[in-house]
Order: structure tokens, then C-alpha cells, then sequence
């Protein structure tokens, strides 16, 4: 079987706290993360929106696009405005030979305010998780069909956060809307990360190996703490430095059969965890537990030829 590791530049550049961001080119976070090991990056903030600019500053870093986060908002709004405004980014991914784009529900969430505590996150009811499932289910066909598949990112804060949320987000939608399964956002949540790749497996294309910090998470407030107080205290780490057993996880996807991307995404304080250290501690976890496991993790970064 056979896998790649990627990274979430969101190490070196925080979109929601200034404050964890590393003053970084586009540039140097490539070459910190493909000097750990890592062959892909997906899109943050810095990276151009021209594939003509993007092309060679890839190339150069023999790094592959691997991902990237669209704001969505199909909870309130019509597919039409979210069709217009995803196109540009289908065209760009497709220029650069990315592998998904990455849907991210924005629409009542909470986590990027940090005035509103955990506790206060969107509820969906029955007859709302049905209508959403449907309308992601249509949103993912339809950028499918235009040449760019979609990632479901469940997450904290948003209207698909707990285990019982994923499991009725996947029952109410169908097979056109694939899901990314993220393992710190689900333990976070009190989720069981083992249970949801058994239960969710075929539907997964895209994996974000997120490790937490438990004891971080279980001295929060919830009734008064959020998303982003968790993230500035240290919630959210990379693979091997954390709470959670990577050599599981990573069995678990191969027990299925999964081959694609692995992606680190650890947003933390970059001064007091420098993102090349924490990147080569993430890379030589990955590559212990993916070699128990029976992967072939591929070396290559930008294509040759």
C-alpha cells in the first residue's frame, strides 16, 4: 500500500491568531517541510491564486499542492453562491494537480470567534442534518463533474463536530461527498477515531493526522472557553507528540485499505513549538508507525517531467 505525507501550513501561519503565526515566506515554509521529509503542502494564505505563479515556487520546492480549506457556507446558503465562489479555486487546483479541496463548513460555526465558548457551538436538528446531507451530497457531485473532488472536514466549533453529528452527516448524505477524516478534531470531541474510520472508511479520501494534547483538552471550560482559547493554550500538536496512539490510527486506515495523503495540520504557538522541529518530530512518528503498518510512503515530491 502505499501512502504520502503532506502538511498543513497552518504550523507557521495561524488565519484566525496573528499572534501564532512565524514571520515566514511562502518559500522557507516549503523548504522547512519538505527538509523534514514531507512531499506535499496544502494552500494557506500565502500561496498565490495564479498557477502560473504557483507552478514554480512548487517546483522549485519539490513540493505537491496535496489539499487545501474552502469556507463553505451550504448550511444557510443556496449551492449557487457557493458554486461561484469555489469555481476559481476548482481551476486552480486542477492546474496544479492537486488531489481534493477541502470543505470546511463556515455557516453558524463558531470557531474562529473567540468571544463564543465551546458550549455555544450549532446544533442541527434531525430534519436540518437531512437537508444539509442532501445539499453536500449535490454541492460534491457537482464539483465532482467539474473535475475537482471534495474532502467533508468535520470539525470543533462547526455543525459537524461529535462522533453522533459525523454518523448522522454521513447517513443523511451520500457517496458525492467524500469525507476527510480528521483524528485530533474527532478526539477532541469525544469521539472514538478507531470506531469512526471502521464505521466511515469508504467514504474517506483524505486523512489530517491531528494529535491533541488531552490534558490541555480536559482542563477547558467549555461554558466559557473556545475554539481558539484551546488552540492558543496547546490543544493541537503533531503525531508523536501527543495524546493519541498514531500506530492504531494509521493500522486502522491500512486494515481498510486506504492509500492516499496523510497530512500533519497542527496549528500551535510556533515560537515555543518551532514548526521545522515540530515537523521533524511528525515525520519521524508517521514513517515509524507507517512502516509497522505496511505502507510504502512516497518519496517523490513535485512530478518529474
Amino acid at each position: 500500500m502505499k501512502a504520502k505525507l503532506g502538511m498543513s501550513p497552518i504550523a507557521w501561519w495561524n488565519d484566525d491568531l496573528v499572534e501564532l503565526s512565524d514571520d515566514v515566506s511562502l518559500e522557507e515554509c516549503l523548504r522547512q517541510s519538505r527538509s523534514a521529509g514531507f512531499t506535499g503542502m496544502e494552500k494557506g494564505r500565502r500561496f498565490p491564486d495564479d498557477p502560473a505563479v504557483m507552478l514554480p515556487i512548487l517546483r522549485a520546492a519539490d513540493v505537491t499542492l496535496c489539499g487545501g480549506w474552502f469556507s463553505g457556507t451550504l448550511v444557510d446558503d443556496e449551492l449557487s453562491a457557493n458554486k461561484d465562489r469555489i469555481s476559481p479555486m476548482i481551476e486552480l487546483f486542477k492546474a496544479v494537480n492537486a488531489p481534493c479541496i477541502v470543505y470546511g463548513e463556515v455557516g453558524r460555526s463558531i470557531q474562529g470567534d473567540r468571544s463564543r465558548p465551546l458550549a455555544s457551538k450549532p446544533r442541527l436538528s434531525d430534519e436540518e442534518m437531512k437537508a444539509y446531507g442532501r445539499r453536500m451530497t449535490q454541492f460534491g457531485e457537482w464539483c465532482a463533474e467539474q473535475g475537482m473532488p471534495l474532502s467533508y472536514h468535520h470539525h470543533m466549533a462547526a455543525v459537524v463536530e461529535t462522533e453522533a453529528e459525523l454518523d448522522a452527516f454521513m447517513q443523511a448524505s451520500g457517496p458525492g461527498i467524500p469525507l476527510l477524516l480528521d483524528a485530533g478534531h474527532l478526539a477532541f470531541a469525544g469521539g472514538d477515531v478507531l470506531r469512526a474510520i471502521d464505521k466511515h472508511h469508504a467514504r474517506i479520501n483524505h486523512v489530517h493526522v491531528k494529535d491533541v494534547r488531552l490534558g490541555v483538552i480536559e482542563k477547558l471550560d467549555r461554558n466559557t472557553q473556545s475554539f481558539l482559547d484551546a488552540v492558543a493554550l496547546g490543544a493541537f500538536t503533531v503525531p508523536g507528540d501527543g495524546s493519541l496512539d498514531f500506530g492504531a490510527i494509521v493500522q486502522r486506515f491500512a486494515d481498510h485499505g486506504y492509500e492516499g495523503w496523510f497530512v500533519v495540520e497542527a496549528e500551535q504557538d510556533p515560537k515555543a513549538n518551532p514548526p521545522l522541529r515540530m515537523a521533524q518530530v511528525g515525520h519521524k512518528e508517521l514513517m515509524r508507525v507507517m512502516t509497522a503498518a505496511g505502507y510504502t510512503v512516497e518519496t517523490e515530491g513535485f512530478p518529474k517531467g
